[in-house]
């Protein structure tokens, strides 16, 4: 679709994810930073892929739905729009010729009815790229690819490195609202009714670190970044989830309105000359990213057509 241990890129404040994600605990400073973009944008024409590129340059800036999640897209300590998502549109747009950009926060699973609601211009919210996504807006091709991992008491003492793992050890399972961690523990046998649903990471954590359940699964950047600094937990390495038996890992993306297909492809000619040059990785490494994270793969491939 993470915790308030900090105000720098390497904390976690609390989200809530649809398939993921969610609103952190700065969302009062997110809200003031993008209460002039709440408003509509202009509408644009659907005819020959969209207009919406040519507005946006001539109007200067484009506007940003965010989710208010470290990493993916959040206000900092200064009041500033960063993130991997809004950093990565800083530097696609100016080369598209539009140089501001401007965050919409709103939660996680509003982020689709705003976007076709002209709420703001593109999802920029390191949302995954699923097939039910695909028959509401479509996506650049991925800029990341993400397993998962578990946020674990120091020492990992029940040896918790997979949900098969954790099945056979009976261990008490929590992740978050919405989360496609939900998923991927009831397809390894848990009843979704067992699992803890935790409002956020700071609350995964503070789960985990109270001995209330055993581990907090979440995406692997989430899990390294929540755990550090803990003196009482760690996050086990990243691991692919099974689905329908098949190994899974999501891909995010940049989301837009069905008509703009001509933005979406513009978008998409500039991010793989970022990927090219190495420029994408350099972009996303500060926000926690590793290099087994970033990813070839394509919109196409997880939409499933």
């Amino acid at each position: 679709m993470a915790p308030a241990l900090g105000n720098d890129v390497h904390t976690i404040r609390p989200e809530r994810r649809h398939s993921r994600r969610s609103v952190l605990a700065g969302i009062a400073a997110v809200g003031a930073l993008g209460a002039a973009g709440c408003t509509r944008v202009a509408s644009a024409s659907g005819k020959d892929g969209g207009d919406l590129l040519e507005r946006l340059r001539a109007q200067g800036v484009v506007r940003l739905g965010i989710a208010g999640e470290i990493p993916f897209g959040y206000i900092d300590k200064d009041g500033q729009l960063t993130g991997e998502a809004p950093e990565l549109a800083k530097a696609v747009f100016k080369r598209l010729g539009v140089d501001r950009v401007q965050p919409v926060p709103t939660e996680f699973g509003s982020l689709i009815p705003g976007l076709n609601a002209q709420q703001f211009d593109v999802v920029a919210a390191g949302m995954y790229v699923t097939p039910d996504r695909c028959r509401q807006v479509i996506f650049a091709d991925p800029d990341y690819r993400m397993p998962d991992a578990f946020v674990v008491r120091k020492g990992n003492p029940l040896g918790l490195r997979t949900y098969a793992d954790a099945l056979r050890r009976h261990a008490k399972v929590a992740t978050g609202t919405g989360y496609a961690q939900i998923q991927h523990a009831v397809e390894a046998g848990y009843r979704e009714n067992d699992l803890v649903i935790v409002p956020d990471q700071v609350a995964g954590l503070n789960a985990v670190e109270s001995g209330r359940v055993d581990l907090f699964t979440a995406t692997a950047v989430t899990a390294r970044l929540v755990a550090r600094g803990s003196a009482k937990a760690e996050s086990t390495k990243p691991f692919v989830a099974l689905v329908d038996g098949k190994p899974k890992a999501d891909g995010g993306a940049f989301a837009f309105r069905p008509s703009e297909t001509r933005l979406r492809d513009a978008f998409n000619a500039e991010l793989h000359k970022l990927r090219r040059t190495g420029e994408l990785y350099r972009i996303m490494r500060p926000f926690g990213f590793t290099k087994a994270e970033m990813t070839t793969m394509t919109a196409k491939e997880l939409c499933g057509s």
